[in-house]
């Protein structure tokens, strides 16, 4: 005969299913800590001012990058600011996903050496309220990276100014 008291069964099943939703909400919080030190700027301080022109500050990440949430052609993406890298710069599998045309062929020299990656145009391309149109990038089947790399074909447009760990991004009126 079972000796274990049907009462003290369901308070042992309470207990562990009580650990089991702990476990999963301190898993849940420590995504959210970990995600944002990735990118903690997934809504950065944005302003507009009356002469026309577009202000944003990003914050660097624990790794020392700027890492911002931003849209190509209305589809929201992640970008890595990268002064070094001459054009926008976005591994095929989320070009894919964006509906981008490979173009030309082309050799870059990369910090890991040669890449061949391929040409596109980029018809719309935004962080918060700085927003490009016909922006130069390129496609690079050579990267399994889940982030687009935010070159000077679309920097040059801007004026930036770094203080400390913050990094300011102007973008002036054109119609002016």
């Amino acid at each position: 005969m079972n000796d274990i008291n049907p009462e003290k069964k369901i308070a042992g099943k309470l207990f562990f299913l009580m650990w089991l939703v702990l476990l999963a909400l301190l898993s849940y919080m420590f995504n959210i800590i970990l995600d944002k030190q990735i990118n903690p700027n997934k809504n950065p301080l944005s302003s507009q001012y009356a002469d026309g022109s577009r202000e944003l500050t990003l914050n660097r990440n624990r790794l020392g990058h700027y890492i911002t949430s931003g849209t190509i052609n209305n589809h929201e993406v992640v970008f890595m600011l990268d002064t070094g890298a001459t054009d926008v710069s976005i591994p095929e599998s989320i070009a894919n996903q964006l509906g981008l045309t490979r173009g030309t062929a082309m050799t870059y020299i990369t910090a890991n050496g040669n890449a061949i990656v391929y040409s596109t145009t980029i018809d719309s391309i935004a962080i918060k309220d700085i927003q490009l149109e016909n922006i130069r990038a390129t496609i690079n089947p050579n990267t399994d990276e889940e982030i687009i790399l935010l070159g000077m074909s679309f920097l040059k447009h801007l004026e930036f100014t770094q203080r400390g760990d913050t990094l300011t991004l102007r973008q002036f009126s054109t119609s002016l």
